[in-house]
């Protein structure tokens, strides 16, 4: 985990031509520290050549098994929205899921009814580390920590006027001692 309490950066920017999302990929990991994993978002031709540690896949994207026969050390996440898709994406061997949205988004709209806790609960219980997506705030941490998420996926959370060194210190607190079970590979 970084000095902040990060483990990973997800770089999510669905509509950059390859060379300019390497480029920007570059950049972020040229910033990062050694211990923060540098993730991208559907495109891993994009994460092997700039070298990241994985790949983040969407809900419709491509099938994690094929990615993990094929990149056996690549460290693979999956979005995820039913319970019938994260018990697939353990058995596909991804290293992660995030799951939601837990709450209504507060960063979009979202047509995806909330799960709540009961049903980031029924993921966590699957086998596979859960990310808790969705409406992520910080009064919400102590929450879906209680609810068995190895960690959480926020977007929301960080976007102006908000702080995001006091939500990465708060998530860190909550979800400091579920690292062990939410490890992923790195």
């Amino acid at each position: 985990m970084g000095a902040a309490g990060v483990d990973a950066v997800q770089l999510r920017e669905k509509d950059l031509p390859a060379g300019s999302l390497a480029e920007v990929g570059r950049r972020i990991a040229a910033v990062l520290e050694s211990r923060v994993m540098l993730l991208v978002n559907g495109r891993v031709d994009v994460a092997l050549a700039i070298g990241a540690a994985g790949v983040h896949l969407p809900s419709r994207g491509l099938p994690v098994a094929r990615l993990r026969r094929r990149f056996p050390s690549l460290v693979i996440g999956a979005s995820t929205h039913r319970l019938e898709e994260v018990a697939a994406a353990a058995e596909a061997g991804a290293d992660y899921v995030t799951f939601g949205p837990v709450y209504a988004p507060t960063s979009k709209t979202s047509a995806l009814a909330p799960v709540g806790l009961e049903g980031l609960a029924r993921a966590a219980s699957l086998g596979i580390p859960v990310l808790a997506l969705g409406g992520i705030t910080l009064d919400r941490l102590a929450e879906v920590a209680a609810a068995g998420a190895a960690g959480v996926a926020a977007i929301g959370a960080f976007q102006p006027p908000r702080d995001p060194r006091e939500f990465v210190g708060q998530a860190h607190r909550h979800f400091a001692t579920r690292e062990a079970r939410g490890a992923v590979r790195s």
